[in-house]
């Protein structure tokens, strides 16, 4: 796969960090990786963004940012609000495009789900996705309200013909309560997909160093590591209830 593009269930749920944790794996394997962020929202020029985050993470060499509007808002509003030009669908398709002659990999970070509007005439990063006719990797929260959030986009992919590669969950709580054990078992199935990682919580505090050598166990062998789901789902299993 020549480009992944990262979705979510929402805003604030680990999709960097799990590009990141793609990239870094990638970049261990000797792949040449390239992350692009087509709308950067809530920050001021000059200020570190999604994307340089993960090649501070990861080590990967090339970072791509369209557009960047200062306030943390939908990248159609927060473009439309700055009176700047949106970045829309075709012009994602072609950077990336463009990115991934020159890499193995090149990853593309959304802004909130899969459905938020990046410019006026209504294009989403699903219909980048479409044009470029990439899979979608969707990261998800852990507990209690996700199983319906990620069924809903993975029927949105569906509905749009867009392969959806897995789930994997954003930020694995080092507590985890009943809910988030219980979703490791129902979220392939909401989904539709497989689990394919689970990144603990705290991870993008981590030095990069110890970042990008314990990557792989986060991520499962489709995304180049070693994680197992179904060992993983064994280990916080909730018993029967009485």
């Amino acid at each position: 796969m020549a480009v992944i593009v990262v979705s979510g269930t929402g805003t604030e749920i680990g999709k960097t960090i799990v590009t990141a944790a793609v990239a870094a794996v990638a970049t261990a394997q000797g792949r040449s990786v390239a992350v692009l962020k087509p709308a950067q929202t809530g920050l001021e020029p000059g200020e570190r963004g999604d994307a340089d985050e993960v090649v501070r993470l990861s080590g990967a060499v090339t970072s791509t940012e369209l557009g960047r509007f200062p306030e943390p808002l939908a990248p159609a509003t927060a473009a439309r609000r700055a009176r700047s030009a949106p970045v829309g669908p075709q012009e994602v398709a072609e950077a990336a495009t463009k990115l991934a002659a020159e890499h193995d990999l090149v990853l593309v970070e959304g802004a909130g789900g899969l459905l938020v509007r990046f410019d006026d005439d209504g294009g989403t990063l699903a219909d980048a996705a479409r044009l470029l006719g990439a899979p979608v990797l969707v990261v998800t929260p852990a507990g209690l309200g996700t199983l319906n959030a990620t069924a809903l986009t993975a029927e949105a992919l569906r509905a749009r013909g867009i392969e959806q590669l897995g789930v994997v969950v954003g930020s694995w709580p080092v507590s985890p309560d009943l809910a988030a054990r219980c979703n490791l078992a129902d979220l392939p199935e909401a989904a539709a997909a497989p689990l394919l990682g689970a990144v603990p919580e705290g991870a993008g505090t981590l030095d990069p160093a110890e970042f990008r050598a314990r990557a792989g166990e986060w991520l499962a062998p489709p995304l180049g590591g070693d994680w197992d789901a179904a060992v993983f789902a064994g280990r916080f299993a909730p018993g029967e209830r009485a």
